[in-house]
């Protein structure tokens, strides 16, 4: 924590002067088309390079050492915390903001303690995204939809708000396994749910067995009773 707090504080002599260089890493097309096609309507963004997964993320980041890393939280072959801690160790100049569907406060306050700088909910990102990619590279961080200059203010917040309100059980499930989940208690085929969340059926194969494996059962009937008796899901 202490190399991050360092770190922030050092950057905040330096702000935003000429092109901001960014890559964008998320598994799905069609979001990674529609955020680069967003930031190159203003100029001061140059989109140099994508990645489709977290290994990919890794790689494209070591070799171009953007000013940001727009990074998706819920990446095949290497999960997105998982990338950023591998960029954290070797370029710790390169700034990352983590983009999700979902995440809990005890993952953001995990995501900053790796070194994360921003983190934007992708319902919002045609709202906050180009203000976040700023205030993140001017040396502030993002978190909440707004812009922190305080780290350790903000993360004794977060601190205080996850102990006040624990957090539900998960058994380790990741926010897309989660929906997964909550597909099967539907009754949806993985059909349906690729389609649902434009991936792959080799994708949701994938996210199922990796939820057995963390729930302990081996068909799709004890996974909805299990999530049903947990209060993993929404009653439906």
């Amino acid at each position: 924590m202490a190399n991050v707090l360092t770190s922030a504080k050092n950057d905040l002599s330096s702000g935003p002067t000429g092109t901001i260089r960014l890559i964008v890493a998320d598994d799905h097309p069609v979001v990674r088309f529609g955020v680069k096609n967003m930031l190159q309507q203003d100029p001061a963004f140059e989109v140099i390079s994508e990645a489709n997964d977290g290994d990919e993320a890794i790689t494209q980041a070591l070799e171009h050492e953007p000013d940001i890393l727009l990074l998706d939280v819920q990446m095949p072959r290497l999960p997105g915390l998982e990338a950023m801690r591998a960029i954290m160790g070797k370029s710790p100049r390169i700034k990352i903001i983590l983009l999700t569907s979902t995440i809990s406060t005890q993952q953001v306050i995990e995501a900053l303690q790796i070194g994360a700088r921003g983190i934007v909910l992708k319902d919002s990102v045609a709202g906050d995204l180009s203000e976040a990619i700023r205030a993140v590279y001017s040396g502030d961080y993002w978190i909440g939809g707004e812009r922190v200059m305080n780290l350790l203010q903000a993360l004794h917040g977060l601190m205080q708000k996850a102990a006040a309100v624990p957090e539900k059980k998960t058994y380790g499930l990741t926010p897309r396994e989660l929906e997964v989940v909550q597909s099967i208690v539907e009754g949806c085929s993985n059909k349906d749910i690729a389609k649902q969340f434009n991936i792959s059926e080799e994708t949701v194969k994938r996210h199922l067995s990796n939820t057995f494996d963390k729930t302990g059962v081996s068909t799709r009937l004890e996974l909805a009773l299990f999530a049903i008796s947990h209060k993993l899901v929404d009653q439906v």
